[in-house]
């Protein structure tokens, strides 16, 4: 499948916010917003005024920037969404949580989205019991997620495991690292995802 291959620092730029697109780089110096909070490229310090469209706009890409998915497959959630009940936009949002690799970025197997999305990749999770290399794959509530055996022994894990010890874990997510095992209890509420952007914004694009 294609995805974005150009540098990730220039989406946190562009949307003016921090996506955590380059893990543990983010939160330091070295973060390319930090050292630059501007948009990209040869017009990024100009003044400029947002439209209607243009807030609506920004609120898509950056959420659809945030989870690493393309134009199309958005819609596609999008249209998921639709059809369940409640709100479109918290629906939208939590099909998004409900991704393999959000999943596993959550339970602090990864150190951001892209990460996650190549650990999947590789084939180093099974979803109850069974190996899974697709990072789209939508778990649902009473999903275990587990670290593949032939994986749990890597350098890579043990630092992932150990330096991600106490990140908090969202609410519903449940994780036992000593047994590499994490749990999805129920579906993703919209207070428990931690994306700074307003999710209606995206139902006034796809409306028109």
């Amino acid at each position: 499948m294609a995805r974005y291959t150009g540098a990730v620092c220039r989406q946190c730029r562009r949307e003016g916010q921090k996506l955590f697109l380059k893990g543990d780089r983010c939160y330091t110096d070295k973060c390319a917003l930090s050292r630059r909070a501007y948009a990209p490229g040869q017009h990024g310090q100009g003044r400029k005024k947002s439209s209607e469209y243009g807030t609506q706009l920004r609120a898509k890409q950056m959420t659809r920037r945030y989870y690493g998915v393309l134009e199309s497959q958005f819609r596609k959630y999008y249209e998921l969404a639709e059809k369940k009940e409640g709100k479109t936009g918290e629906a939208l949002l939590a099909i998004l949580e409900s991704r393999l690799d959000s999943v596993v970025y959550k339970l602090g197997w990864a150190s951001s989205h892209a990460e996650a999305r190549q650990l999947v990749s590789h084939g180093h999770f099974t979803v109850n019991g069974k190996k899974v290399d697709i990072p789209s794959y939508l778990t649902k509530p009473g999903d275990v997620i587990t670290i593949a055996e032939k994986s749990r022994s890597s350098a890579k894990f043990k630092a992932l495991l150990e330096a991600n010890a106490t990140k908090p874990v969202p609410k519903y997510l449940e994780v036992n690292n000593d047994a590499f095992e994490g749990k999805v209890v129920s579906v993703a509420k919209r207070e428990e995802i931690d994306l700074p952007v307003d999710e209606t914004l995206i139902v006034e694009l796809y409306s028109k």
